[in-house]
């Protein structure tokens, strides 16, 4: 945890950082999106591999959430690294049966927009005004995210 410290430090200290940037992004199934659509609306937003284990183990529990929250109107989407097979990520999607946005950073750019994200997992939590309130480097703690989107899907719209 140590590691995270530093970026989210400058992540929350520099102002114009934790905003949420207006990137392109081509979902699995080949439709072009921004992340700017997600501006107005709690995300979910998790960078993740399908070589990491950690990874694997906690997607049933970033499913559930997006289960629990989705009829409050909580978006997810779930990065993965550009080093990651294009392959194995379609796989892994279509026999998980994943119900949220699944997108490939082919480049690099989602995971450098959003604080240089270089370990997996790392699940962002981004309020309705586009800022990133909660970053989490590993597994969640599930029931402490649960609260906080609780809190957040419960304000009204700005």
């Amino acid at each position: 945890m140590i590691l995270g410290l530093p970026v989210l430090l400058s992540a929350c200290l520099s102002g114009g950082s934790s905003d949420l940037p207006d990137l392109p992004f081509t979902q699995l199934d080949g439709s072009q999106h921004r992340t700017s659509t997600f501006k107005g609306k709690v995300t979910v937003l998790n960078f993740w591999a399908t070589s990491c284990t950690t990874c694997v183990k906690e997607m049933p529990q970033i499913v559930a959430t997006h289960q629990r929250f989705q009829a409050q109107g909580l978006e997810t989407l779930a990065v993965a690294m550009s080093y990651d097979p294009p392959a194995y990520v379609m796989q892994f999607a279509q026999t998980r049966q994943l119900p949220f946005r699944v997108a490939i950073d082919h480049d690099g750019s989602l995971a450098k927009a959003f604080g240089d994200v270089q370990l997996t997992p790392t699940t962002l939590v981004i309020d309705r005004e586009g800022k990133v309130v909660k970053r989490y480097v590993g597994e969640p703690d599930f029931d402490a995210m649960h609260k906080l989107l609780g809190q957040l899907l419960s304000r009204p719209a700005a």
